[in-house]
């Protein structure tokens, strides 16, 4: 009893100081799991001047013409005779008294209602998952993924009055009424008519530019060299959270065929990974993959191929540009078969493909 006891004082010192280091504002219903940033390169081609650009000139005189030009020495005027205007009297009509408007009064009524109001608003706490069956680690605090579960609000009714109709007034207008008054107008202003007197001219010479001196460029062009250097774009090891689905920290499983006897990924596998695990990681996400194999052949070959099985997939990975922090690569041959057919066991083709499985699981990173 004593003992029970105490692994149980462990488990709950274990499980609360993980949780002192768990996300600052979870989501009820969501799943997360601690990661570390990568550090991110790019590869960039330097172009660098091993010759610079220069010129060569040509220069050319200026060439002019004599040309006969018209010039004005005298401008042309004006004489103004003045034309007087022209007026007469109208009458105007215009408003004495503007139309106004008397008011009256008309209160507001009311009605009952009733509203619905929170008195303990929604909230959420946390729960640790069961430890998960396939786990190796003799430690409680493994394999186990914390989840914020929802808690749902309360409400009370409580009784009210609504505005029926609200006070406003009716409208009596009052009419305003118009005079007349009578001015004088222009009804054509005051105009001069013009008498011309032509403007006079006479003749020059002059010796002007026909093009001015010019010069001609010959750029010769400068002569350069590419070098290529990798650049950190991102420096890594930043430990973050990110939110996973929690369906994501149990084993998935990738639906690849692997071929019997084979460790080699065809195009449907890489479009599998490409489709399925591919945009998990792109996420900074890491994941453990786990591959199998059935029982036929012996143990030590089938756990030589599930392990290159597992090996095949991280590599492929790191081909498409995964940190390879992010992955874990595991192979289990035949210790972890999903159905009856072991060694001496008859079973068709199907019972014995359920078995050449590879799956993943969403982990921590330390």
């Amino acid at each position: 009893m004593k003992k029970i006891l105490f692994s149980g004082a462990l488990l709950m010192f274990g499980a609360v100081a993980f949780a002192q280091d768990l996300p600052s504002n979870p989501e009820p219903g969501k799943c997360y799991v601690r990661c570390k940033t990568p550090e991110v390169w790019k590869n960039e081609d330097v172009t660098i001047e091993i010759a610079p650009a220069y010129k060569k000139i040509v220069t050319y005189p200026a060439t002019y013409k004599t040309v006969t030009e018209k010039v004005l020495i005298k401008e042309a005027g004006q004489n103004l005779v003045i034309v007087p205007g022209v007026w007469e009297t109208q009458t105007t009509t215009y408003m004495a008294k503007e139309d106004a408007n008397a008011l009256k009064v008309v209160r507001a009524s009311f009605g009952s209602d009733s509203q619905l109001i929170e008195t303990k608003a929604a909230s959420a706490a946390w729960e640790m998952s069961e430890k998960a069956p396939d786990c190796e680690s003799s430690d409680p605090n493994d394999c186990r993924y914390w989840c914020f579960k929802p808690i749902p609000a309360k409400f009370v009714t409580v009784s009210s009055k609504t505005l029926a109709s609200d006070a406003n007034t009716t409208s009596t207008t009052v009419p305003g009424y118009n005079k007349t008054y009578t001015k004088r107008v222009m009804v054509k202003g005051p105009t001069t008519t013009a008498v011309e007197i032509p403007a006079v001219y006479s003749t020059i010479k002059k010796i002007v530019l026909v093009k001015d001196a010019y010069k001609e460029e010959v750029s010769i062009a400068a002569k350069y060299r590419t070098v290529s250097k990798e650049i950190l774009v991102n420096k890594g090891g930043l430990t973050t959270w990110k939110e996973v689905e929690c369906e994501l920290v149990n084993n998935t499983q990738l639906p690849i065929n692997w071929n019997v006897g084979s460790a080699t990924l065809t195009r449907a596998a890489k479009g599998i990974i490409d489709g399925r695990l591919l945009p998990i990681l792109k996420d900074g996400v890491a994941v453990a993959i786990e591959s199998h194999t059935d029982a036929r052949g012996s143990k030590v070959n089938n756990q030589n191929l599930s392990e290159r099985r597992a090996q095949a997939v991280t590599n492929y990975l790191m081909s498409k540009g995964v940190n390879p922090s992010q992955l874990t690569g595991n192979g289990f041959g035949e210790a972890k078969l999903t159905n009856r057919c072991a060694d001496g066991v008859s079973c068709t083709e199907a019972q014995h493909r359920a078995n050449r499985r590879t799956t993943f699981r969403v982990i921590n990173q330390k």
